[in-house]
This record gives structure tokens, sequence and C-alpha cells, in this order.
């Protein structure tokens, strides 16, 4: 058996970064900045108001205050989005709307609150100092500035920023094109009723939705009977198009093991006994003109999703060009369990808090990576090393995130106050 560590560091030696392509704005939001993006224009483009209020002169009204308010006139209305120019005259004022361009020789901008808000002649009460809730064209980004860095995941922050400069276009990598198929002739697609012998397709959706959710696109393309014949024409039609291919089923030592007898000797492709459970029969390689990654995983739904958080969700993140860091985090062990001697365990938990506030976990579901129902409850992963027997109660252990912290933190914090107002109706 290899380690992990081997097979994970196998995977990433031969995966690479995706192409490069140029994108809509709009189409680049989740994908990686190619190149650096710097600004084309100074932001703001122009002197403009920061409140609505009224254009004037500082130095006009000083001394002004609310003892000794300003009686102006208004020349008119500069609203958001005016075109024509307007300058200043002495002794009078422009009522301005937020993001309206200044008038030329304005130089501050007194606020609604300030005045009596009168539309032709208006009474100033307090005198601002010059500058005051003036945006100055540049003072955000000068042209040529930086604004965005290349390996930049595209966010709405990004999205914001590169809009504002004018910016349509970006070159990003590629979005990964992600298949899956499920494989076996027990299986039967969602929406079908199973005969005898036959199941549910689980790890199809499942897969699917576990790539989705770590932001790639992803299609599940189907399910494969045990025929050599069938499986590699499958595989070979998606070599054409699709940027990684994950199959699960078919690689373990069975006599029907199709997929791992069709790719033996494919490409890059090597079978492997990994020292972890669940998940220990895993394969991969590089196959085609195009040189995909193809994932063959285990049969078992649990094998399946650890598989994917384990050693795809790494390799997608250098396709690409992501900097994805699984969360993973202590909490202290509730109940303890058996873990098997020489193979690194990955054992769902969920979390719950401790009376220090400190994160405790317990086991989610059965030790069988067949058995289903604990992975709906399992908010992530304890890693367990290889030369562990056994996990005790008031043992320490790191737990891989399988969802979002925010989530977790939002059930326990419900879960708290609910605890709370059961105690007070007791």
């Amino acid at each position: 058996m290899i380690t992990v560590e081997e097979h994970l560091a196998r995977i990433l030696d031969q995966v690479e970064p995706g192409e490069e392509v140029a994108l809509p704005l709009d189409e680049a939001g989740g994908l990686v900045l190619a190149q650096d993006v710097t600004c084309g224009v100074d932001l703001p483009r122009f002197d403009n108001s920061a409140m609505d209020g009224y254009a004037v002169v500082a130095a006009e009204l000083e001394g002004v205050d609310p003892e000794h308010p300003k009686l102006l006139p208004v020349q008119g209305d500069i609203a958001a989005g005016a075109g024509e120019p307007h300058t200043h005259t002495p002794g009078s004022v422009w009522r301005i709307m937020t993001g309206a361009p200044v008038p030329e020789g304005a130089d501050s901008i007194v606020p609604l609150e300030d005045t009596d808000e009168r539309p032709h002649e208006v009474l100033i009460k307090v005198a601002p100092r010059e500058g005051a809730h003036v945006r100055r064209a540049g003072e955000d980004a000068r042209v040529g500035d930086l604004l965005v860095r290349a390996g930049t995941t595209i966010g709405p922050a990004e999205v914001a920023v590169i809009a504002s400069a004018g910016i349509s276009t970006v070159r990003v990598l590629a979005p990964v094109r992600v298949v899956v198929l499920s494989t076996g002739d027990e299986l039967v697609p969602l929406g079908s009723t199973p005969g005898p012998g036959q199941i549910q397709d689980s790890n199809g959706p499942m897969l699917v939705s576990a790539v989705r959710r770590a932001g790639y696109y992803a299609s599940h393309l189907g399910h494969l009977v045990d025929d050599e014949k069938s499986i590699k024409a499958e595989i070979t039609h998606h070599l054409d198009h699709a940027d990684v291919i994950i199959t699960t089923g078919g690689v373990s030592k069975g006599a029907y093991d199709a997929v791992k007898a069709v790719l033996t000797g494919e490409g890059s492709m090597e079978f492997s006994e990994v020292a972890m459970q669940p998940g220990k029969p895993q394969g991969f390689g590089l196959l085609g003109k195009r040189k995909v990654p193809v994932f063959t995983l285990p049969g078992n739904p649990v094998s399946a999703l650890i598989s994917f958080e384990v050693f795809i969700r790494p390799a997608l993140a250098k396709i690409s060009g992501r900097l994805d860091q699984p969360v993973v985090l202590p909490a202290l062990v509730v109940e303890g369990w058996r873990t098997p001697e020489g193979r690194r365990q990955y054992a769902r938990v969920r979390l719950s808090r401790d009376l220090t506030g400190e994160y405790a976990c317990e086991p989610a579901g059965g030790p069988g990576s067949h058995l289903v129902a604990g992975l709906a409850a399992a908010d992530g992963l304890a890693i367990i090393d290889a030369d562990a027997e056994e996990v005790q109660a008031g043992e320490e252990v790191q737990v891989h995130l399988l969802r979002p912290l925010p989530e977790i933190e939002a059930r326990l914090a419900a879960q708290e106050e609910s605890d709370a107002e059961d105690e007070d109706q007791g």
C-alpha cells in the first residue's frame, strides 16, 4: 500500500493549470485571473458629491454657524449622471445629488441636514471645511494602478472594481468541466424503480453536487453497465471535451471490476491501494491526446465522497489556479471509536460544543463505507493517524470540514438558543 500523501503527490505532479481564455466579466465570476488587471482611467473619473446637499465655496461661508446662518440663491439642480458642465457663481450655490459632478469652481458640499433644504433660496447653517464631502477624481485609483493581481479568484468585490474601471473582458484560467460516470449493473438512475438486486445510483448525483459546491462545472452523464467495451467507448468519447473525468465503482479486485480492466495500461493510469479507511482502492492517470485527468473511485458512497475531498478537490484547485486550503479545526472526542491500524482513517463526525465553548465531535453514522445515512449528519471528517488503534473520549482530533463553517456555527447557535429556552421553561 502507498500513503495518502504519496497518492496525492502523484496526482498533483501530473495535473497542470488549465489554458487561459478571454471571457466577458459577467461570465468570469469564480474563475482565476490569468493576468494582472490595471486601471485604464482615474477612479473616480471626476470630482463628485458624496452627499445630497449644496455645492459651495467654503471660503464664502466662513463664520457661518446655527446662530449666524447665511441665505444664498440656488443656481439650479445637478443630478447624478448630469453630462452638461456647471460653473459656480460667487455668492450662490448649486443643489447637488450624491454622485453628481461637482460644478467647476466649487470646492465643498454642505449636506442637506445643515440647511433648511429649500430649492431656490437656501439657508446654510454650518460652514464646511474646504473639500468636505467631495470625492476627488483619482483618489481611489490612478491610470496604471494595479487593481487585481493575477491568481486572484474573481468574486463580487473584484467584479465591482474591474467593472468600475470600464473593463468588460478579462483573461482567466478556463472553467473546469467535470464529467461524472457511475458504473455497475446494480445501479438504476434516479426516477427509476430498482429491480431485484438493484440500488439507486447515489454516487453520481453526490459527486456532481460535491464538484459544484467546490465551484466547478459538473455533469452526471448516467451510469455504465459492467461491460468493458461500453466503458471504454464512453470514457474515450468524453476525453474529447471533458477537463476531468470521475468514475465510481469497478476498481477493486472483483471479477466484474471492468473499469480497472479497461484502463490498466492506458496512458499514465495506475491503480493503487492507499493506506486509508475508507477509500483504499484508487486509480488515477492522464488519458488521451489532451491528457485528461481521470479519477477512478471506489463504488461505496462514503469512500467516493472522502476520495473527492482528499484527492480530487486539491487537483481541481491546481487545474483552476485556485488557492483551496481545506478548513481543518480541532475538536474533543465525546464518544470514542475503533480505528484500523496501518491505515489513516477519515471518520464522519458531527460537531457540537463542550462546556468551555470549544468544538467537540462524535461519530455520525456507522463505520462501514456503504452506510450513507450518517453522511447528511456529518459536519466533517476526523483525521486519525495510521498508527492509532483507538480514538478515546477526551482526545483531541483534527476535523476536515465537509460543510461551510458559518453553516455549522449557525446550527450550533440555534441549538444553544433552543437548549436555553428549554432550561427556562423547565
